[in-house]
């Protein structure tokens, strides 16, 4: 499959765009991570008796299921209805997501031998992909449309543990013993998730996220020596593009500043930080360095706790958003499944209307 650079829709005052450049936009934007999914009853009827690798190829149901929040919530932005592991898959690599569990690796890649095994990734069988970004720039008007991908990282430790893990012991194993495999597993990886990214810009988003899920288990010295080259790279290579990059990972807040040098225009914040204080240590670090974008950081699990409480803590998470460039409001993780949808609608509604 060959890709053209598409001409970009003008959406010089979409409020997430205008936010991720360090400007003033006229409302603070919202999304939210996993707002196109199992919280929202037309997605469970969509998906019904289709596996999730089926409808991550099905390009009218990945333009229908990523423009749902879209209508339900009036959020600021898209974000395409995907999964990381759809480059890996694409690539020719035996793997399913499975209801309850995860992505599955049948054959986990642990050495050298595995490494060299690894397929090139196919473009052709991501043309679905492609085909739904089309169907979604003629749909969406001036809401902005957000790609993204896995990071190499949290990728690699699926590849190597064979699926989800809690203590990810296998991927540090294979990190310390053997730093040469483990180099050469995340180039490989760096390239899948550069060229998935690349097909996306060409497609025609308007921003991109890296996803790097399970960083957070690292510490900045790791994070720096085994991690951060080929987060590096992947994000170096879509500057070309001039759309923002977003970089957001889970439990990382003694790594956000190396996140930030990794090549982010805007830092993703989980919940475990106030956003004011995410700001001055990516400040501290950086003095020099313009004034930092942030995203986030509502805890999923606050949407549960009754509507006072919820509108509490979005007024805070506004005004502590204040102490940066510019900020996306989302959750500092995806929505729960369990999520009702109107406590999303009303989130939307409420950081809209403060000033």
């Amino acid at each position: 499959m060959t890709t053209t650079s598409t001409v970009r829709r003008d959406l010089v005052n979409a409020p997430l765009l205008v936010a991720a450049s360090g400007q003033t936009p006229a409302r603070t934007p919202v999304w939210f991570m996993r707002q196109a999914g199992r919280s929202l009853p037309e997605y469970r009827k969509l998906r019904e008796g289709v596996p999730m690798m089926q409808a991550c190829f099905d390009a009218e149901m990945i333009a229908e299921i990523t423009l749902q929040p879209v209508r339900r919530h009036d959020v600021d932005a898209a974000i395409l209805f995907s999964d990381i592991v759809v480059p890996l898959r694409a690539a020719g690599i035996d793997l399913d997501i499975v209801p309850g569990t995860g992505p599955v690796v049948a054959q986990p890649v642990r050495d050298q031998a595995g490494v060299r095994a690894l397929p090139e990734l196919d473009l052709d069988v991501l043309k679905p992909v492609a085909d739904a970004i089309g169907l979604l720039i003629d749909q969406l008007g001036e809401v902005a449309l957000i790609g993204f991908a896995g990071a190499p990282f949290t990728l690699a430790s699926y590849l190597i543990e064979g699926g989800p893990s809690r203590n990810h012991e296998r991927t540090k194993a294979l990190m310390k013993s053997d730093p040469e495999t483990w180099h050469a597993l995340l180039g490989r990886i760096a390239d899948y998730t550069t060229e998935f990214l690349k097909l996306q810009v060409s497609a025609g988003v308007d921003a991109i996220q890296l996803f790097d899920s399970w960083a957070g288990a690292l510490s900045e010295k790791d994070y720096r020596e085994y991690v951060f080259p080929h987060s590096q790279r992947v994000l170096a290579a879509l500057a070309y593009a001039g759309v923002p990059r977003i970089h957001f990972g889970v439990g990382t807040a003694e790594l956000l500043p190396a996140m930030r040098e990794a090549g982010a225009d805007v830092v993703g914040v989980d919940w475990r930080l106030p956003l004011d204080e995410a700001v001055r240590r990516l400040e501290a670090a950086a003095p020099a360095a313009p004034k930092p974008v942030v995203q986030g950081n509502l805890d999923p699990a606050v949407l549960f706790a009754g509507w006072d409480v919820v509108e509490r803590e979005v007024r805070r998470i506004v005004a502590e958003g204040k102490a940066a460039a510019g900020h996306v409001f989302n959750l500092g993780h995806g929505v729960l499944p369990e999520t009702d949808p109107a406590v999303l609608t009303r989130v939307a509604e409420l950081v809209h209307s403060i000033r």
